[in-house]
This record gives C-alpha cells, sequence and structure tokens, in this order.
C-alpha cells in the first residue's frame, strides 16, 4: 500500500508499506514506527465520496485501497487513543486550535535514561509505603531537566508561565519520590530549575540554527534590550525550520521563480502556491527576523498580496482556514435580524470598535471613492481599512464602491465589494507580515482572533472575555 501523509504544510511524506494493516491502531503503530512520530494523533484521510475533502479516519475500511493521502493532527493529549474517539470529538481545523504546537495539560513527562528510570521506580515504591522523599544527586536532576527542556523546546522554545507549572506538577504527580520536603505544591523547585534550563537550553539551540532563536539573538550592544520574537497572536508556525534538501540559495531560486511568474498574463496559480510553500520558512526568516518595510515585502514577495495567497500563507501560519473560520465566527455570535449575511456581519464589525469604547478613526477611514485623492484619504494610516463609498456617507450602510487594506500608506490589497471580507483579508495581512495589533483598537482584534476566529480563546482579556458573555446572553 502508498501512503501520502502530510505532516504539516513543509513536511509530506511517502511511505509504502506491504501489508494492509487491519485497524486504525495498526495503521498509527505503522507510522510510529516508520516516521518516528510521537506523542497522541489522529488520522483524516482524502475521502473519495467527499470530493477527496479530508475526514476523520475511524474505520479502516473506509481507507482507499492501494493509495491513499493522509493527514496527521496532533492533539494535545499524548494519552488519547484514536480508538476512543468518535467523530464529534474530534478536534478540527477551523476550531482554531493549534495541532502539534499545542501545550498539552497535563504535560506527557517522557522516559528518562534507563538508570533513572530505575532509580525513580525503587523512590517511588519507598514513597508510596511510607511518603519519604528522595535526595536527589545532581547528575540525576541534571539528567531529568535535560530531558524535559528537550521535550519542552520541541513545542516551543518560549514557553509560558503555566507552561511551566503544568511540567513541574505533571512530574511530580508521575514520580511523587520527586516533591520537595516542606512545600505546600511541592513541585515549586522545579519550576524555577525549569526556567533556569531552558534559558540554557535556548543557547544551545542557537547555536545549532534554530530559526525560532537565533532569530532573537541580540548582536552588538545597540540590540541590547530588544523585544522577543515570538508568537504572540496563536501562530503555530512561527519561525519554521527550513525543508529538509533545500539550501538557502535553493530557497532564493524559488523566490526568483516567483518574482518571473507574476510577471506573466496568464498565472500558474498551481506554481506559485508550490514555490509559496517551499519558500515559506525563509519569507517567515525574513518577515520575522528583519522586520522590513512593507514596501520591501512587496518588491521580495508579489505573490502574497493577493487574496488567494494571503488565505494560504494565514493558513501555514495558523493552520486554519481564515475565510471560513472568520466568517462563520461571526455568524455564530449575530443574531439574526436582518435578510442579509453581508448587513448582519458589517454591522457587527463596523460597531465592535464602540461596543468595546475604542475609537477606530484611525484605522478605518471612509473617502468618496470619486471625490478625494488617495494620498490625502491614507496620509497617516499605518495599518487599517480604507472604504471608498458612492451615494450619501450620512447612511449607516452607504454602497460600497471599493475597499482596499492599507499598511504604511501603502494599499496593499483592494478591490473588495464588501466590509466582512476586506476585514477578513486585513487580519490575514496582520499575520503574513507579522505586525502587531493597532493600539487604538486592540481589543477589536483580540475579539477577532481569540472570540471570532477561536485562535487562543482561553487567553482572552478580562474585557474581551466579558463581551464575549454578554453576546452570548444576548443570543439565548
Amino acid at each position: 500500500m502508498l501512503l501520502r501523509v502530510v505532516l504539516c504544510e513543509t513536511d509530506i511524506r511517502r511511505l509504502s508499506i506491504e501489508n494492509t494493516p487491519q485497524s486504525v491502531e495498526e495503521l498509527c503503530e505503522v507510522l510510529r514506527a516508520n516516521l518516528s512520530l510521537r506523542g497522541g494523533f489522529i488520522l483524516q484521510f482524502e475521502d473519495p465520496a467527499f470530493k477527496d475533502q479530508l475526514t476523520n479516519l475511524t474505520d479502516i475500511r473506509d481507507l482507499p485501497e492501494e493509495r491513499a493521502t493522509l493527514k496527521v493532527l496532533f492533539t494535545a493529549d499524548a494519552a488519547l487513543s484514536v480508538s476512543t474517539l468518535d467523530t464529534a470529538s474530534l478536534p478540527s481545523l477551523s476550531s482554531g486550535e493549534s495541532d502539534s504546537q499545542q501545550w498539552p495539560d497535563p504535560f506527557p513527562i517522557p522516559q528518562f535514561s534507563h538508570d533513572v528510570e530505575l532509580t525513580l521506580q525503587e523512590a517511588n515504591r519507598r514513597y508510596a509505603k511510607d511518603g519519604s522523599v528522595m535526595v536527589i544527586p545532581k547528575g540525576m536532576k541534571t539528567d531529568i531537566l535535560d530531558t524535559l527542556a528537550d521535550s519542552m523546546s520541541k513545542i516551543s522554545p518560549y514557553p509560558e508561565r503555566q507552561h511551566y507549572e503544568n511540567v513541574a506538577k505533571a512530574l511530580v504527580e508521575k514520580h511523587p519520590s520527586l516533591k520537595e520536603p516542606g512545600s505546600g505544591k511541592g513541585w515549586y523547585g522545579w519550576f524555577h530549575s525549569l526556567k533556569f534550563k531552558l534559558g540554557n537550553y535556548r543557547q544551545k539551540l542557537s547555536a545549532a540554527g534554530c530559526p525560532e532563536v537565533r532569530v532573537n539573538k541580540r548582536i552588538g550592544e545597540d540590540a541590547k534590550g530588544s523585544r522577543v520574537k515570538k508568537s504572540k497572536k496563536g501562530e503555530v508556525h512561527y519561525c519554521p525550520d527550513p525543508p529538509e534538501g533545500l539550501s538557502a540559495e535553493d530557497m532564493e531560486g524559488k523566490r526568483k521563480m516567483i518574482e518571473v511568474e507574476m510577471l506573466k498574463k496568464d498565472l500558474d496559480h498551481q506554481q506559485i502556491e508550490e514555490l509559496m510553500s517551499a519558500t515559506f520558512s525563509k519569507r517567515r526568516k525574513e518577515i520575522v527576523g528583519d522586520q522590513p518595510l512593507i514596501g520591501d515585502v512587496m518588491t521580495r514577495w508579489p505573490a502574497m498580496f493577493c487574496e488567494r495567497q494571503v488565505r494560504a500563507e494565514f493558513k501555514r501560519i495558523v493552520s486554519t482556514d481564515l475565510l471560513e473560520s472568520f466568517l462563520n465566527g461571526l455568524d455564530d455570535l449575530t443574531v439574526k435580524k436582518d435578510n442579509t449575511n453581508e448587513r448582519r456581519r458589517t454591522a457587527a464589525l463596523l460597531g465592535l470598535p464602540h461596543y468595546l469604547s475604542e475609537d477606530p478613526s484611525d484605522i478605518i477611514r471612509m473617502c468618496d471613492a470619486h471625490g478625494e485623492s488617495l494620498a490625502a484619504a491614507m496620509k497617516g494610516m499605518q495599518l487599517g481599512l480604507l472604504i471608498g463609498y458612492e451615494g450619501d456617507n450620512q447612511d449607516a450602510f452607504p454602497e460600497v464602491f471599493d475597499v482596499a487594506v492599507v499598511v504604511e500608506e501603502n494599499i496593499v490589497l483592494h478591490n473588495f465589494k464588501d466590509v466582512p471580507s476586506s476585514f477578513t483579508m486585513l487580519l490575514g495581512i496582520i499575520y503574513c507580515v507579522n505586525l502587531e495589533y493597532p493600539r487604538a483598537m486592540k481589543y477589536s482584534f483580540e475579539f477577532l482572533q481569540k472570540v471570532v476566529m477561536k485562535i487562543k480563546p482561553d487567553e482572552a482579556s478580562a474585557r474581551v472575555h466579558g463581551v464575549r458573555n454578554k453576546l452570548l446572553r444576548y443570543k439565548l
């Protein structure tokens, strides 16, 4: 049987197996053994019955014979088994939750070296018998911390406070003999040791060439105190490693091929898509690491500034469909009083900043499509939407002539005929070129990310969380 296994956007593998597995569980074990997969995961397959749309694989008999395409979705809890899940309980890409980058809770403590495991087994037996904790030798503690740091850094080199706490708690729950005597929590010392160890471990990752860590390396005294560049908006692939087998020269060659392709009258969208996927890590390294001006990004990566590629790039970064999750999430929160989705969505988006007591005037601007010059209308705009209208602006919903996405007084996308689509693209551009949310509407954009699109919803601020609860109560 020939399998095409999709691990992520930049890691797609070909696998040939002699015998067809007899169950989904057996297939998972084959993938673990041949692809060195770790942790819990579920499988989806391209279902011929639904025009090759992805469907959760719960019965091995549903898999096409001889050859099939599989997508691996890593779960937050490594203890989950595919056989215990039904279709309704499986995570989906539209949920906004990251797959391989999601912090598991509880954290699955890895296996330590053989001698450490034997020592811990004996110490745990003594703890179960009389409650005695062990005096941990220095070498053994180093081995434990090194192993944990390696596991944690595979999820993110920059864990947050709650992540350190989760790992420390999970450690003493699995190995109670490691609890600290005289400590109420029993794990607080491990919490601080892990923070110190991760700091040292990041230096090793930087020396080894890890892109997400190297991008934060301070060079010279001028860089002292610079802010760490790390995922802040739920990015799954923030600064990914380059694909195997492609050198920097290879990716630069592919980037130049994109430039050439964009000059053609009839674009080969399939080739552009393949080239953009292949150069994803290079593009993120430039955008995240160098923080270039938007004009420079548009010159070097012209293909990214169209609706099709904004959606594709957003999915590479967040593993979520931009347009579908945005509009569906918006519809879930709006009360259906009007007879058109567009008017409801427009009212919700234009009213959101006012509801959150924010001033959108510098981010959302209206202009007469046949009156003001573009230069005058965009003057001072660092990020936002320019809505060109026809007719009377006194109308709550003036007739939209064209909507443009503006960054640094440059139009990066335009020719949108409605506000919801243009708002979606504005959010997509923010992710694609790694922009901060504008301060004047930071709560509005946080609401769109965490409530509408459900990207890191558990980290919503108190203000955003309160508005969400009010809306849900109003709908009920």
